[in-house]
């Protein structure tokens, strides 16, 4: 069987999302151990652009079912990978759990359920990260709540319902 490697140093966002669903996909039809599919994440989540779309990818395919499992071997890697891995899953929590109370109000079942899957999704990913690095990361969370928001470049803040929402849901992490 040929090795399948990427070239991580060109690889875009858009195809890092293909890549992990290919991946995750023969994974979970049993044609590659958990071993091989960490080492081949470990490799993609080097680059700004392989970590975020291995992460849009599986935090949001509802089908994609590795963070569900989080298998040692991926939760090794993530370890290794320490504060990178531990920033971008607080920032999908936060982000998620916002949307959560925005879909409510525009009535969106749908996407609600998705945000609400990602949250949970990431609940239970920083449940097993390095706990200093996780504590440090949503204590960070905590203190500058007031400054975050729903745009790039928060613009436009949370609102008190938002922010009492995020922290429902991070106290969610120590349970």
């Amino acid at each position: 069987m040929k090795k399948k490697t990427i070239k991580t140093k060109k690889i875009t966002f858009t195809q890092a999302i293909n890549i992990s669903k290919h991946w995750c996909n023969e994974w979970d039809d049993n044609l590659v151990s958990d071993e091989v599919l960490a080492d081949r994440i470990a490799e993609l989540i080097k680059t700004k652009d392989g970590l975020r779309g291995f992460f849009a990818y599986t935090l949001s395919d509802t089908n994609c079912t590795i963070i569900d499992k989080l298998p040692t071997s991926l939760i090794f890697k993530f370890r290794e990978q320490g504060t990178r891995i531990v920033e971008i899953t607080v920032k999908n929590l936060i982000m998620s759990s916002a949307q959560v109370i925005n879909h409510q109000r525009d009535q969106n079942v749908n996407y609600e359920l998705i945000s609400n899957n990602i949250s949970s999704r990431c609940i239970n990913l920083l449940k097993v990260l390095e706990t200093n690095l996780v504590s440090k990361q949503i204590n960070n969370v905590i203190k500058k709540i007031d400054e975050m928001g729903n745009s790039l470049d928060n613009s436009k803040k949370y609102d008190e319902e938002q922010k009492n929402y995020i922290l429902e849901k991070i106290r969610e992490i120590a349970e």
